[in-house]
């Protein structure tokens, strides 16, 4: 159906318009008319789907009801900071011809550029928890007019550990507004969420739960761990993949591979927390204008990282937690687009890939390289919550210190998780 008909505001219709849009997605065809009639909704979108546009154009529209000024009034929680500046960029895009001022706010950089921005007006805030409370408590935002709220994959600030710093950012809003949450999945955690924010929201989904888009095809190479920066580097090379982006479980890992791939000629960088965020969004940017052919990645840093035609996704190391390789694979085929989903699996990663498999519902073909064969006399050291060989108990996330404890003048510095 073609954007014309979803009842928005010629403005909204230029700027689409203006983008090469014409017909709007599955998601945006359900959660454009329930956002324009003022439902609460929570939303079950894989990345790739057009879920952004989805929620980005109504909030427009209905912020156009009422042209009051003088404080924020639309919060978009989001888990990362790409994603943020993503969403942000959504904003801009598409409000570029009504009277509305977004900024975009994050951990990682300085705060009080952050703080002199928003005094010059925002009627939209799009901002990651942390960096949000941060500015609450230097009294540099006012909360108490916000007419709507969107949180943009809920499913990933849960895994992150934000449930509390969300808890008490929906306490620092009015009771009255209007509510938008979207998950790439309907877990336990993310209904009993929904259950306390929403008010008898439209539920509307676009894919079965976990299922990978159809125009992906994925393959599972097996190979010894050992080998496996060997394989990659051949494959890239043997089979001429463009652009790459491989995911590692590790900060340390990604910084690793890069190296490896770089002294073996084939152009790589990496995107981690431990970066600065200036270093991550040139790596980004480096990545998607092709002058870096391979970006290794983490899962908490490619979180945003949003390339219509990027043809190759790898798995170097399976994620220890299935849903993960869902959303790590929904980074290629996207926009209607084919796309080939590669992982490397050693014998340590057999019960890591089962588990996908049975979350799946299916059989990921299984290749061996030639030259590449795995030894069979190496035993497994099966990988339990990331850890080879023993149990891993993780600790409670730590929290950064208050305001009051450290100096102001830069803020929280660094976070991987997106503060």
């Amino acid at each position: 159906m073609s954007f014309q008909n979803l009842g928005l505001r010629p403005e909204l219709l230029k700027a689409i318009q203006d983008e090469g849009y014409t017909e709007a997605t599955p998601i945006q065809l359900q959660a454009i008319p329930a956002i324009l009639k003022g439902s609460d909704l929570l939303a079950g979108a894989q990345t790739g789907t057009g879920k952004t546009a989805g929620f980005t154009l109504p909030l427009l529209q209905r912020l156009t009801f009422n042209q009051k000024r003088g404080a924020v009034r639309a919060l978009i929680l989001t888990p990362t900071r790409e994603l943020a500046a993503q969403v942000g960029d959504s904003v801009r895009v598409y409000g570029k011809y009504l009277p509305f001022r977004s900024q975009v706010v994050f951990g990682g950089v300085n705060i009080n550029s952050q703080i002199r921005r928003l005094k010059s007006g925002c009627d939209i805030l799009i901002a990651t928890p942390g960096r949000l409370l941060d500015l609450v408590g230097q009294r540099a935002l006012d909360l108490s007019k916000i007419e709507i709220l969107v949180l943009d994959e809920a499913d990933r600030m849960l895994d992150m550990g934000f449930i509390h710093d969300i808890k008490k950012i929906i306490g620092l809003l009015p009771k009255n507004r209007q509510n938008m949450m979207f998950s790439a999945t309907f877990s336990d955690p993310i209904k009993n969420l929904a259950y306390g924010l929403l008010n008898s929201p439209q539920t509307i989904e676009v894919a079965r739960n976990n299922t990978p888009t159809e125009l992906v095809s994925q393959v599972v190479y097996k190979v010894d761990n050992k080998r496996k920066t060997e394989l990659l580097s051949h494959l890239i090379a043997s089979q001429k993949w463009g652009q790459t982006l491989v995911f590692t479980r590790t900060k340390h890992g990604a910084n690793r591979l890069s190296q490896h791939l770089s002294d073996a000629g084939i152009t790589s960088d990496a995107i981690h927390g431990n970066k600065s965020q200036a270093a991550r969004t040139k790596a980004l940017q480096d990545f998607k204008k092709g002058f870096v052919q391979v970006l290794v990645a983490t899962d908490i840093a490619a979180r945003g990282i949003d390339i219509d035609h990027l043809p190759h996704v790898v798995n170097f190391e399976l994620p220890n937690v299935p849903e993960d390789y869902v959303h790590r694979i929904g980074r290629t085929g996207r926009a209607g687009q084919t796309g080939q989903a590669y992982s490397l699996v050693c014998i340590d990663e057999d019960k890591l890939l089962l588990d996908i498999e049975r979350l799946l519902k299916t059989k990921i073909p299984a290749l061996i390289e030639t030259n590449f064969e795995p030894d069979p006399s190496i035993p497994a050291q099966p990988i339990l919550n990331g850890r080879k060989g023993r149990q891993f108990r993780p600790q409670a996330p730590r929290r950064p210190r208050g305001p009051s404890s450290k100096p102001q003048s830069q803020g929280r510095q660094g976070h991987g998780r997106g503060r």
